[in-house]
């Protein structure tokens, strides 16, 4: 049962710095919520879904890591800002619009590269199939081709 005494979405803006990038769609911020004071959070972009590093397949492994180091060359050593926060499905999470100076949503860029895909609940893409209905299970990673 939600608790009434939380709100349920904080518009931000909260300024952060980025510790550490998990993967294509979550990293892990120093969020200064206070004067002074600082909260350690992980946080998942809002509205997308990246492909997993422990994948099906090596097609999505290698995916999951095209996206994860596009997402760091967009965050590195840049402070970021937080906006439109809200709780996620996993305890520890929060889901969030994340923007920095160059770039006003981080997820539209990963999206416009086609480095994930649009999530807004439900079920997951299937990485291991491609965007024209290719099994992408046989490939090897780093080829165009099964086998």
């Amino acid at each position: 049962m939600a608790d009434d005494r939380y709100p349920r979405k904080i518009a931000g803006p909260v300024e952060a710095r980025v510790i550490k990038v998990r993967d294509g769609d979550t990293v892990e911020v120093e969020a200064f919520v206070w004067p002074m004071q600082a909260v350690q959070v992980a946080v998942r972009l809002q509205g997308i879904d990246a492909p997993e590093h422990r994948g099906k397949c090596d097609a999505e492994k290698a995916a999951a890591a095209k996206a994860t180091d596009r997402l760091s060359a967009l965050v590195g050593g840049q402070s970021v800002t937080l906006a439109e926060i809200s709780g996620d499905k996993y305890f520890g999470r929060v889901l969030a619009t994340l923007s920095t100076a160059d770039h006003p949503d981080l997820a539209r860029v990963l999206l416009r590269e086609g480095l994930v895909a649009p999530y807004g609940g439900g079920k997951r893409r299937d990485w291991c199939i491609g965007a024209d209905g290719q099994d992408l299970s046989a490939v090897k990673a780093g080829t165009l081709s099964p086998g």
